[in-house]
């Protein structure tokens, strides 16, 4: 069974500016910007007032009031999506063996928007130090376990495989596509619902993230306030939203004529063990990740198309990042385009890793890479090509897209054209 090889043949998007894969794809491809002032709670005692919040409305996209009232915002966003790339995928119910589909389902912070507003509540606004569970909703224990976000999607698609929960922190939507991809390849299942979601627009995380100045502060200009790699930028902008594909072996999606958007053809992880928040300049651990996922996809460093970055627009991610493409890329590195989606929706944490899988397979779909908005100003230390402003047409048929988060973690994943030649 290790032979599988596993492609993408459903995708769905939830992300600010763009509810759903055209509109997102159309808000990428135009290099406009999702940013503004925070509307979810009143700001102004924050360091840092800027977010990218998605226009989300749960009604809109089928979901019932009961659902509503028993899911927080993120498992309100991984249903959605799960189910709408299970309809982009074309697989029907009847076709699968229901002991044989897996849900894998990143999340960083899980329950962080129902936390918070329960917390308000049971506490009668703060007042309370001993809290009143009476007033609680029926459902907070979902909240508080963030396996609940797998069993609301393993739901939702009738799937009866493994049902798993990743949460690596800002790596986790790489993760638990990787992680599904494996499932596959050891013959655990024959289809996975893979993907991440988190909506963590809320006081508590904006404190958080105010403490340790990861932020911006650049509130008075909202729109272009995520600048990653550009010599101006001072933090990076929150966001939120969700991504999930359908994943399935190869030959099984050729023979029922699926539209197949790409091969996931490598992935790897590993963590620096160095500090909580920090990342040493030399990247050598994002570059050995790199190294492992372009080995396990049998290509070379220089078959790479395009380099989807982390770019968080803090200036030791920039830095690291580009050191870390530099060793693993070599002076191929130099000729490659690189770009942040960040600086267009923002960074949502646990889910910003399967959104950014989203955009390379759609700039492989659309041979277009997309730009890094509001980079005006090069910073001399991030001397690479990373797309400035505007999208560019580019022949696209292998995308590297990497991932960095607060604990040292740091993940690769390779996308390929299933006809490219294997080295």
């Amino acid at each position: 069974m290790t032979g599988r090889r596993v492609v993408l043949t459903g995708i769905e998007v939830i992300a600010p500016g763009g509810v759903g894969r055209k509109d997102f794809w159309g808000l990428l491809s135009s290099g406009r910007t999702a940013t503004r002032g925070i509307t979810f709670f009143d700001p102004s005692p924050f360091r840092s007032r800027v977010a990218a919040e998605a226009d989300f409305d749960p009604y809109d996209h089928g979901l019932t009031p009961h659902e509503i009232r028993r899911m927080d915002r993120a498992a309100q966003f991984a249903v959605v999506a799960a189910r709408n790339a299970v309809k982009d995928s074309g697989l029907a119910a009847g076709e699968l063996d229901p002991h044989r589909v897996a849900v894998t389902v990143g999340s960083a912070v899980g329950a962080t928007m129902g936390l918070d507003q329960e917390y308000r509540v049971v506490s009668d606004g703060g007042r309370l130090d001993i809290v009143d569970h009476h007033y609680a909703v029926p459902h907070l224990y979902n909240h508080m376990v963030p396996s609940s976000f797998a069993a609301e999607v393993a739901w939702a698609v009738g799937a009866e495989g493994p049902s798993t929960v990743v949460s690596t922190g800002c790596t986790s939507g790489i993760d638990s596509v990787g992680y599904a991809v494996e499932l596959i390849r050891e013959g655990s299942a024959d289809v996975a619902v893979a993907g991440s979601s988190d909506a963590p627009i809320s006081p508590i995380t904006m404190a958080c993230f105010d403490a340790i100045k990861a932020t911006t502060p650049r509130h008075d200009d909202p729109e272009h306030a995520s600048r990653p790699f550009d010599a101006t930028r001072n933090g990076f902008v929150l966001g939120e939203g969700a991504a999930f594909f359908v994943l399935e072996e190869l030959e099984a999606a050729r023979a029922r004529g699926a539209h197949i958007y790409a091969e996931i053809a490598g992935y790897a992880t590993r963590s620096n063990a160095y500090h909580m928040t920090g990342l040493r300049p030399d990247g050598l651990e994002m570059a050995e990740a790199i190294g492992v996922a372009l080995d396990e996809a049998r290509l070379n460093p220089d078959e790479i198309d395009y380099v989807n970055a982390h770019g968080s627009g803090t200036k030791q991610n920039d830095r690291h990042e580009t050191a870390a493409v530099k060793r693993s890329l070599g002076e191929h590195a130099y000729r490659t385009p690189m770009s942040s989606i960040k600086s267009m929706v923002g960074h949502s944490l646990g889910a910003i890793g399967s959104i950014e899988i989203a955009a390379s397979a759609l700039a492989m779909e659309h041979d277009v890479v997309p730009p890094t908005a509001n980079l005006h100003h090069r910073d001399p230390e991030c001397d690479l090509d990373y797309v400035p402003l505007t999208a560019r047409a580019q022949r696209t048929d292998a995308v590297l897209t990497v991932g960095s988060g607060f604990g040292g973690f740091q993940s690769a994943m390779v996308l390929a054209s299933p006809e490219r030649s294997l080295r």
